[in-house]
């Protein structure tokens, strides 16, 4: 794209009309930049129209928003990861080096709105080309800033700089950073500090003549900017011409928190707040170097507490100083878990930081009770998720909690009298002081220590028990479910957090009450109530056995359902996650009786319909989907003749997924047509038989998301309509499948099911045909990339042929594919592998398969193959007789490139829907006995000749175990 007037005149129409309201023109403007945007020199050109003066600010804007973007997606493309996506045209190298050239000076010159986006551009291609591909730009910005008349510049040069230097605050620390860090403090830390101090001195002269508002705005920024750029220098380590010059730091530092500024401070609008964010810049240093740098910095320690200390005794009791209070306070917590603690050793320190920043904090302000109407996901996510670090309420009582470390006794005792004057003052007037008992509550939950491995959570400020039966019940049997939704939200939230503590019987009654608050109108009451309810269900009693059965719920189940799904009805609950989450924990432990079934079925289907429209939201399409899995298992188990009414209402809805091509649920729809497919008693109803031949179609195979879930489809008609196969030539169209899920290290053992489940429900004269392509595909990708996991799957396949078909036909069937292959096979795969086996079912089969080979094949059973016979018997004792730990190294598999490229959505395995392991050898109970057994019968036959072979090939410690085993069951080896 040649720069020229017309060049000018097509890009300015083009990003005027990109900001019409009317569609039409706008998406055709978006379409022809498009187009544009795959020519060379169109970076560059956009740059260009951004500097001509004479364009309308308004359509320079929209340029400059256009070469930023254009800049993230093309100066350093991905390759896509679908390989149908065609690849991004990068820029190209010439036109790259003239943008570098051309956007600082361009940066500098532009007003603040063009300098913010060509400053955001600068940092993308500082990302992928600083420093080592652009030496130039630090020298450049140095140079500038130098040289900068005004500090529009000047703060623009060091949001650059700060832009670029923030890889080192999160980059993981390698030799490249540290040289890449050496380049950046060798050239900018002391023009850093050069501008730091000068700003200094213009401040300090204006506070003392009275300057305006005006005056200190850009100076303000200009420290904080500065600031900024200090802690991503400082991140990493101390550098040295730092620490030399850590006495200016400091006293500038502590004059921002110990000095007010009445003309910014006073004057309204944002003055404050730039003064404010400039402490907490402050703040954010003198933690981390408290952090990484204690010993150099503990002489400015004390100046450093007590000016926090002020500054919070005043911001705390402001609503809006959030981030100074919140970087303040992390800075008193982590000088309180130092060596330095001891500055907050008297009582009266303790008791002022509990009276005068921590309560304060805590309490309930208006913001909260907005968060908490407004916009419950936000507050839920704060509040139960641990996601509020940076809250005043938890960053309050983390500064609690780090003064415990080392004052334990004197904080509890504090906080607990203020707990207690908090509840006294609630009684006097409920109505007037609910929010006392909200901070009262609040305090106990966040202080609670949770114990080390499990659920359950202990506290020191109250007796449990007490605090629940008179501070929480009275809450949870209020009969108003609307009235004080923060209080009742708070309550559940106790009781939700001390369930392991509250007895059965009591936790028993309060559950109906409970339920009763699933129908409150707050979305955060009746979100807390589902997630109370569900986590109860949850709780065991030592020894793993579940506290709450199916019978403690079912005298209100009706009501407990009937309220879920009519919560699901209220406005921005349609897809409430602890909803739908409360419901896949009843399916997965209610008896379900008809009548619920029903209407259970009913209310699933109804939000299945909804959510079909427009899967939205992942968590809750994932529990929605377990339930469903979960009432069908548990209700069919009650009563099988439901599984007729499932059908009719899921058919519809597995046509919805599959006709409309929702293909994020079609994984979910393939599990749970297996698990209808399993429940049924053959002949399978011929509804199910189209899904069927759309199972075979190569098709359906091609997005790998899908593939475990169809696996598990086709065992389930493998197993319950292997007549079928035998039509048409479905078989072959099986192995088809088999032999490419095979071939391929992502999905081999997937192949491997379906082959298994052949072999398993298939009699040997109906697969003999197809036998010699089957070993050949097998010996195909054995030759081709042999993975641990492919050699397990082989060796578990190879056993259960045995045990399905016997020794003889295996061992003719490989070697008519090439001869005498199997004794080579054994040697190299089955013997080194076998002790690889893990899982109980496998472990089984393959000990068992291996001792029959070792004791009925005929080539082993010759003296020739003694030694052999010997390697094989110390495999499987090996196998037997160590645990899983001692025998197995995880080998991470590396996917090939190949196969990784194009897995977009992702496989979910639903937990209710799953497959039942079948055992194929219930006949035999103990693998160990087996053996030994076998051992006795065919050493009778040869007496003598296998003790000594034993003694030469096994290792001693099998030879010991193998002794103990011969013992224990009572069998000697002759």
């Amino acid at each position: 794209m040649e720069w020229s007037p017309e060049t000018l005149q097509f890009l300015s129409q083009c990003f005027l009309q990109t900001l019409s309201p009317n569609p039409e023109p706008r998406r055709l403007a978006e379409s022809n930049l498009a187009e544009a945007s795959d020519r060379p020199n169109f970076c560059l050109a956009v740059l260009r129209l951004v500097s001509e003066p004479s364009i309308d600010e308004q359509i320079r804007q929209a340029a400059v928003v256009n070469f930023k973007n254009h800049l993230r997606s093309r100066w350093a493309p991905n390759l896509p990861s679908d390989s149908n996506i065609p690849a991004v045209t990068p820029i190209p190298d010439p036109e790259k080096e003239q943008i570098k050239t051309l956007i600082v000076p361009l940066m500098l010159s532009s007003g603040p709105r063009i300098q913010s986006q060509l400053s955001e551009a600068l940092a993308v291609i500082g990302k992928h080309d600083f420093p080592k591909s652009w030496p130039s730009l630090l020298p450049e910005l140095v140079s500038n800033l130098r040289q900068a008349k005004d500090y529009a510049s000047v703060n623009g040069i060091l949001g650059t700089a700060n832009s670029i230097f923030k890889k080192f605050r999160y980059q993981y620390k390698t030799n490249d950073l540290l040289l890449d860090l050496k380049y950046c403090l060798d050239n900018f830390a002391a023009p850093l500090l050069e501008i730091f101090l000068r700003t200094a001195s213009l401040i300090d002269s204006a506070a003392s003549s009275g300057g305006a508002a005006a005056t200190f705005r850009p100076l303000f920024e200009s420290q904080r900017l500065c600031c900024r750029i200090f802690y991503s220098l400082n991140f990493q380590e101390l550098p040295e011409f730092f620490e030399d010059h850590m006495k200016e730091w400091m006293t500038e530092f502590r004059k921002y928190l110990t000095i007010t500024y009445p003309a910014l401070e006073e004057g309204g609008g944002d003055g404050l707040a730039l003064v404010d964010e400039l402490r907490a810049a402050v703040c954010e240093n003198i933690s981390l170097y408290m952090e990484k740098n204690e010993e150099e910095f503990q002489v400015y320690l004390n100046d450093f507490a007590l000016a926090a200390w002020s500054l919070l005794m005043t911001a705390s009791a402001s609503t809006s100083r959030d981030q100074l209070t919140i970087t303040a306070i992390k800075f008193l917590t982590t000088v309180s878990t130092s060596v330095h603690h001891t500055l907050f050793a008297p009582t009266d320190i303790l008791q002022q930081i509990c009276q005068s920043i921590v309560i304060p904090n805590v309490r309930l302000r208006d913001e909260d009770e907005e968060l908490f109407e407004m916009n419950f996901v936000e507050f839920i996510r704060r509040d139960i998720e641990g996601s509020d670090l940076d809250t005043r309420r938890r960053i309050a009582c983390e500064l609690l909690k780090g003064l415990a470390t080392n004052y334990k006794e004197q904080v509890t005792s504090m906080v607990s009298a203020q707990i207690q004057n908090m509840l006294a003052s609630f009684a006097a007037n409920p109505a007037v002081n609910w929010k006392e008992k909200d901070c009262a509550i609040y305090l106990v939950v966040s202080l609670a220590t949770k114990k080390a491995g499990g659920n359950s959570v202990s506290t020191d400020l109250v007796d449990v028990h007490n605090f629940f039966g008179s501070v929480i019940v009275p809450e949870l049997q209020s009969q108003d479910v609307n009235g004080y939704p923060m209080l009742k939200a708070g309550a559940l939230k106790f009781f939700t957090m001390f369930r392991n503590q509250i007895s059965k019987p009591a936790a028993v009654a309060l559950m109906p009450d409970v339920v009763r608050f699933i129908g409150s109108e707050s979305n955060v009451v009746h979100s807390y109530a589902a997630s109370c309810i569900e986590k109860l269900l949850l709780v065991k009693d030592e020894g793993g056995q579940a506290r709450y059965s199916s019978s403690d719920i079912l005298p209100f189940l009706l009501m407990l359902m009937t309220n879920l799904f009519n919560a699901l009805k209220f406005p921005e609950s349609e897809e409430n996650q602890y909803i739908m989450k409360c419901i896949m924990r009843v399916m997965g432990v209610a008896n379900i009786p008809r009548e619920v079934a029903g209407h259970c079925i009913a209310g699933l289907t109804s939000v299945l319909r909804e959510v079909c429209k427009n899967p939205r939201n992942p968590v809750f399409n994932h529990y929605l989907f377990e339930a469903v899995a979960g009432l069908v298992r548990r209700a069919c188990e009650n009563d099988p003749s439901l599984i007729s009414a499932f059908e009719e209402s899921l058919f519809p809805i597995f046509q919805t997924i599959l006709g409309n091509d929702v293909t994020e649920f079609f994984p979910y729809a393939f599990q749970l047509l297996a698990q209808l497919v399993e429940l049924n008693r053959p002949p399978i109803p011929s509804n199910y038989m189209p899904i069927f031949e759309l199972l075979l179609s190569p098709e359906s195979w091609k997005r790998p998301a899908n593939v475990p879930a169809l696996v598990r489809l086709l065992q389930a008609y493998l197993q319950k309509a292997p007549n079928e196969l035998n039509r048409e030539g479905r078989l072959s169209q099986v192995l088809g499948i088999f032999n490419r899920l095979v071939s391929v290290s992502s999905t081999d053992e997937q192949g491997f099911y379906v082959l298994n489940t052949v072999i398993e429900n298939l009699g040997y004269d109906v697969i003999a045909p197809f036998m010699g392509h089957i070993w050949a595909a097998l010996f195909t990708r054995l030759q081709n990339s042999r993975t641990v996991k492919f050699l397990k799957s082989l060796l578990i396949y190879m056993s259960l042929f045995l045990v399905k078909h016997g020794s003889t036909t295996l061992v003719d069937s490989m070697n008519a594919v090439q001869p005498n292959i199997f004794i080579v096979i054994l040697e190299q795969f089955w013997i080194p592998n076998l002790k690889l086996i893990t899982g109980a079912t496998e472990l089984k089969l393959t000990s068992v398969a291996s001792t029959r080979l070792l004791c009925e094949y005929p080539a082993l059973l010759d003296a020739a193959a003694a030694s052999l016979w010997g390697k094989m018997l110390d495999s499987i004792v090996t196998l037997l007789s160590r645990p899983e730990t001692d025998r197995v190294e995880e080998e991470p598999e590396v996917p090939d490139i190949g196969e990784a490229v194009g897995y977009t959505a992702t496989f979910v395995q639903l937990h209710n829907a799953g497959k039942k392991e079948e055992d194929p050898l219930k006949e035999i109970k103990d693998p160990k006995e087996f053996l030994i057994i076998s051992l006795a019968k065919l050493s009778a036959l040869y007496p003598g000749r296998y003790p000594a072979i034993i003694n030469e090939s096994l290792d001693p410690t099998n030879q010991a175990a193998l002794l103990q085993l011969c013992n224990k069951y009572n069998y000697p080896i002759v």
